[in-house]
């Protein structure tokens, strides 16, 4: 049952009052003007317009054309701006003050929501990692030994994270085929897909300072949809022994729309059981914090067909493990940062998320409605990536997208 809202709302919309996602928009009249979006039925609320002329700071966080100051101010502010939020899109008394200020979501344009302060991509579904293992190392242990005793994860590049929408350039670099002796130069052959949910951070620490998993909650501040493309190819030439670097560096796509986590709280699940003794820093089974699985369903579209619905409860480390991992060695964090969960990927062929398992790295194509075949993309190939989690009362809270196109290489000068 969707919550009351004075706001013409469907029963069965993603954006219903108990979500309110935060975004960025320009519009056509204003377009070098960003504002703080949060999105509510088809509708977006202009935040900073509605806020203009308050006496505390909230005008200021909402009237900024970023989400950082709002990620700055911490859990209290957010707290507050969320009720604030609430409370003028439920009480009819409002709604005269409110309602100019409600615009189409088919009339804005959306943009990056913050700036990105660094980026961290992790590998912690237990899925992925083992298929991967298993098509790179046949015959050999699936998973290094370190993987099920900490989250294995690399520093990405912040410069280039871009809003759903945003085309992507196939990356040239260094190849080897299989066979041959030395590399060549050229597009990538294997340009592949991640399906990931992203954690937008706020509250700054101070370097030196780690965020145990108690205090998770003061510092994530909301979930994204993330697509991190991989060139497999020129990936698996580099990485040995530093890890990803230019076959993940070319582009990193996530949604426009930053779902609040307090409005996850009907989507929170255990995690998987796990199998390996975690030391004190990293073990969540004590019951001192809230189960931090969370129970978000992804569906991944090539050329417009679904291909895979990978499940996000599957993931053997959560949130609060990555966080905590990410800043025990006194690593600071900064309003802005991001950090993803790795391809999401469940036990069933359907739910892998990537085409990398999806096609066993090329050898088991998959076949489209058109009867074209796809081992990884070709140019022109569009990946739509969605998902929904459980809200309250029976309610699904949606994430909006993350699109984005393949256009070919452009020529090296």
């Amino acid at each position: 049952m969707a919550a009351p809202t004075w706001v013409a709302v469907p029963d069965d919309s993603p954006f219903g009052v108990r979500n309110l996602p935060y975004g960025v928009f320009t519009t056509a009249d204003r377009p070098r003007e960003r504002r703080i979006g949060v999105a509510v039925g088809e509708y977006v609320l202009d935040a900073g317009a509605v806020t203009a002329g308050r006496p505390d700071d909230t005008a200021a966080l909402l009237s900024a054309p970023s989400l950082n100051p709002l990620l700055a101010a911490g859990r209290p502010a957010w707290t507050a701006v969320r009720a604030l939020l609430t409370d003028w899109l439920t009480d009819p008394a409002h709604r005269p003050a409110v309602e100019p200020h409600l615009l189409p979501r088919t009339a804005v344009a959306l943009h990056l929501p913050f700036e990105v302060a660094d980026y961290v991509d992790f590998y912690a579904s237990e899925h992925h990692a083992t298929n991967v293992g298993r098509i790179f190392r046949p015959g050999g242990e699936a998973l290094p030994p370190n993987w099920k005793h900490l989250p294995i994860g690399y520093h990405g590049r912040s410069g280039t994270v871009v809003v759903s929408g945003t085309s992507v350039v196939r990356p040239s670099g260094q190849r080897r085929a299989p066979g041959e002796a030395v590399p060549d130069f050229g597009p990538s052959r294997r340009l592949d897909v991640e399906a990931e949910i992203g954690f937008v951070v706020g509250g700054p620490t101070a370097q030196g300072t780690p965020v145990p998993l108690a205090d998770a909650e003061d510092h994530v501040f909301g979930v994204c949809l993330v697509n991190d493309w991989s060139a497999r190819d020129i990936q698996a030439w580099e990485y040995v022994p530093l890890g990803p670097f230019l076959g993940k560096s070319f582009a990193t796509s996530v949604s426009p729309w930053v779902v609040p986590l307090d409005s996850l709280d009907a989507a929170r699940v255990a995690p998987p059981a796990r199998d390996a003794a975690l030391l004190p820093y990293l073990d969540d089974l004590d019951g001192s914090t809230p189960p931090r699985g969370l129970d978000i369903a992804l569906e991944m579209r090539v050329c417009g067909e679904v291909v895979s619905r990978p499940p996000f409860a599957t993931m053997y480390w959560t949130y609060g493990q990555m966080l905590a991992h990410m800043t025990v060695n006194g690593a600071s964090l900064r309003a802005g940062d991001l950090f993803a969960s790795g391809t999401v990927s469940g036990p069933e062929r359907a739910q892998r998320g990537a085409l990398i398992e999806l096609t066993w790295n090329g050898e088991e194509p998959l076949k489209l409605a058109d009867g074209t075949e796809r081992t990884y993309l070709e140019d022109g190939d569009e990946v739509v990536i969605t998902a929904t989690a459980p809200g309250p009362d029976g309610t699904r809270i949606g994430f909006g997208e993350v699109a984005g196109r393949v256009v070919a290489a452009r020529a090296q000068g």
